[in-house]
């Protein structure tokens, strides 16, 4: 591991919920989305300890029971974790305040739903003062923006129309304890929260310099779709791994993971990159089509095809249907011949409401507990919530609420 002047500890901020993820942050933190069958949480602490650090900080709040059960205390990965619960969700600057008592030299900060390589990482910690990671971008709409001047920052733009560059705040921070007087100093936004970018335009504007560090890699986190890709992303570099047992007359092509427990039976036709998590029934004379993550406790059965999707744990899809670029929860069940559609007639991008996705191909977005009858139909871009019924034959579209009956 590498090591740069000594800094070990870094803090995560992982409290959210994460309203624009809905349904699948229902029951569970955004930060614990799967990617590549482990959190985003994790990934983001990975390549953090692949620069040397060895002590993290948690700041945890909707559902930390989950974080907590999952991390431990980090012994796992060789790491130390304390956590901190921030009790309300009063903002960025809010959570890493109450990290004051834990901190008292330079450390890294990270937002805990997007991922930076060590790569970048280690160029961060290598410079001198406050810093902040900056990435270029096309398209920087709902995103904080950068103005900078010979590498220093000017000006924090939130979320603005016509912002003034496409330099976007990234999400990463080597900071001195002096962010914490300018935490003390700062109002609530007019969103009603501490933002953390108030507390850095603070030190900006009482002539403290605030350097930035463009960053090359980034994986970030608004919409569910944004998990298809990064599991592209992610999954383009994965190790083959078998685990399970194959039957005869199993064939499998390119990288594929299969955890411990799981039966590949007999007719079934893999193509990595695929990940099939542990205790997994998959087939017989099924086709699993790369960029798909299937997690623990599933069952993708009997003529079933499945493409470019990540498919929860618990989850069955058991008889003669199609899953396409979509995302179904935990404990689902599509009954016998559920087809869900992912690509429309005019071959446009695939809209969610009034919000273009800008996939040219996505499916469906279903939610924990979810079960279809045989034969119905799932059209592009339907947003299912937890605990819904779709009947035998039944056609579903649009976003559908929580507890839903569609017959």
């Amino acid at each position: 591991m590498i090591k740069n002047m000594n800094i070990t500890k870094a803090v995560i901020l992982a409290a959210g919920e994460g309203t624009r993820m809905r349904p699948l942050t229902l029951n569970r933190p955004k930060v614990m989305l799967p990617i590549a069958n482990k959190p985003i949480l994790e990934h983001v602490m990975v390549e953090m300890q692949q620069t040397g650090i060895s002590e993290f900080i948690f700041v945890v709040g909707y559902h930390d029971e989950q974080i907590r059960n999952y991390f431990g205390n980090g012994e796992k990965w060789g790491i130390g974790i304390q956590y901190i619960k921030q009790k309300e969700q009063l903002g960025t600057a809010d959570a890493l305040a109450a990290t004051e008592g834990l901190l008292n030299e330079t450390f890294l900060l990270a937002n805990g739903d997007a991922v930076i390589g060590h790569q970048d990482i280690t160029q961060l910690i290598g410079r001198d003062g406050n810093v902040l990671s900056t990435i270029e971008l096309p398209d920087v709409s709902g995103l904080g923006v950068i103005k900078v001047k010979s590498d220093h920052v000017v000006k924090i733009y939130e979320k603005m129309q016509n912002p003034p560059s496409h330099l976007v705040n990234a999400g990463l921070y080597l900071f001195s304890p002096d962010i914490f007087d300018a935490i003390k100093k700062i109002a609530r936004s007019p969103r009603g929260e501490y933002e953390l970018t108030d507390a850095i335009q603070m030190l900006v504007d009482s002539g403290q310099k605030v350097s930035c560090q463009e960053i090359n890699s980034w994986l970030n986190f608004s919409y569910p779709w944004d998990l298809l890709a990064a599991n592209e992303e992610v999954m383009a570099k994965l190790e083959p791994q078998m685990s399970g047992q194959m039957e005869e007359n199993v064939v499998i092509n390119g990288p594929v993971s299969i955890g411990q427990g799981t039966i590949i039976l007999s007719g079934s036709y893999i193509v990595g990159p695929v990940i099939i998590g542990r205790n997994c029934v998959i087939g017989p004379n099924c086709y699993i089509r790369p960029v798909t993550v299937v997690a623990d406790g599933c069952h993708i059965g009997a003529a079933v095809e499945v493409k470019n999707s990540i498919i929860m744990s618990g989850s069955k899809v058991p008889h003669l249907s199609y899953v396409g670029d979509s995302i179904i929860g935990e404990n689902c069940n599509l009954g016998a011949g559920t087809k869900i559609a992912n690509l429309r007639l005019d071959e446009q991008t695939v809209k969610i409401g009034d919000l273009d996705t800008k996939r040219r191909k996505l499916g469906a977005i279903i939610g924990d507990n979810v079960k279809t009858g045989i034969n119905s139909c799932i059209n592009t871009g339907t947003v299912i919530g937890n605990d819904t019924f779709i009947g035998p034959g039944a056609r579903a579209s649009g976003i559908i609420p929580p507890g839903s009956k569609i017959k």
